[in-house]
């Protein structure tokens, strides 16, 4: 589905992408996952033509970069930023892009109903929340029912349950065939949207992997604060010492660093040895950098 060999894509004389080569297949579900300055958003808009690159870029069999426009119409893209005409009813925008798109009016109708707008159709985009107007982005990168949706940082401005809306829509098209491909700072996203990871730095691939051996590969861990009693602190520190996580007091009790998939060990150790843990907090998952930075706050 997607083909990519040596891309390289410049700013001025900055490489934002260098010498990138990935493949996609039908059907599968790939992310992107990096800090900020990989070169996540450059390799999408390099793959729709926004950006010029050098190297092999196809996208359903065609050359991106000489024939765009017949490679762009097996794509579905969804922006980080979404931009309506607000004053537009959810129905209208569908069926003004159905005819941009020179696909049959009838679709949008159907294609509300598909992303769980059906009965919004009259309301005017200003009047939807955040998570219906993502899932009328979604909509509209639908209409022509392409194989390939790519999209970037879908769910970074939706709340928990419009987030877990919006990915469970996202994991039955995939599971209808849709391949993906898709840029994201969170660790449960990849986890339950992707089959395989790919992880960048600076502009170039630093591995591809299995989405259950991403977690471990990107360092991914996850921050715990564990509330003790005053006198239990020092035999706590020292028991996950031992046991080989990094532990450090603070002034309720102990912060504790473990891998995402980990969580509840910690505790374990601590109950195994009489030491009673009162409360607990789990902060988010973060790459190791980024929870350092964090326990030295605490």
């Amino acid at each position: 589905m997607i083909h990519v060999e040596a891309m390289v894509t410049k700013y001025g004389k900055f490489r934002a992408v260098d010498g990138l080569s990935f493949n996609v297949a039908p059907g599968e579900s790939v992310a992107l996952w990096g800090p900020n300055g990989a070169g996540k958003t450059t390799i999408i808009r390099s793959l729709l033509g926004l950006v010029r690159c050098k190297g092999v870029v196809k996208v359903d069999g065609k050359d991106a970069r000489r024939n765009g426009k017949a490679a762009r119409r097996a794509i579905g893209y969804v922006p980080q930023e979404l931009a309506f005409y607000d004053d537009f009813g959810a129905l209208e925008a569908l069926r003004f892009f159905a005819g941009l798109k020179r696909v049959s009016k009838d679709r949008a109708p159907v294609i509300l109903e598909t992303v769980g707008l059906a009965g919004h159709g009259r309301k005017r985009i200003r009047e939807l929340s955040g998570g219906m107007k993502q899932r009328l982005a979604l909509g509209l990168a639908l209409l022509a029912d392409p194989p390939l949706l790519i999209l970037d940082e879908p769910t970074s401005n939706l709340d928990a349950d419009a987030r877990t809306s919006f990915l469970a829509l996202l994991e039955n098209l995939h599971s209808d065939g849709k391949a993906i491909l898709f840029s994201s700072h969170q660790v449960g996203e990849v986890q339950g949207l992707a089959d395989r990871v790919l992880l960048l730095e600076s502009g170039k691939l630093r591995q591809s992997c299995k989405a259950d051996e991403f977690t471990d590969a990107a360092g991914v861990r996850c921050g715990i604060k564990l509330y003790l009693e005053q006198d239990s602190i020092t035999a706590a520190v020292e028991a996950l010492a031992i046991a080989g996580y990094k532990a450090e007091r603070n002034c309720t009790g102990v912060h504790v660093e473990a891998p995402s998939h980990e969580k509840a060990k910690p505790i374990g150790i601590l109950e195994r040895k009489g030491i009673a843990v009162r409360d607990i907090e789990v902060l988010s998952d973060k790459t190791s950098a980024e929870i350092e930075q964090v326990g030295g706050a605490s």
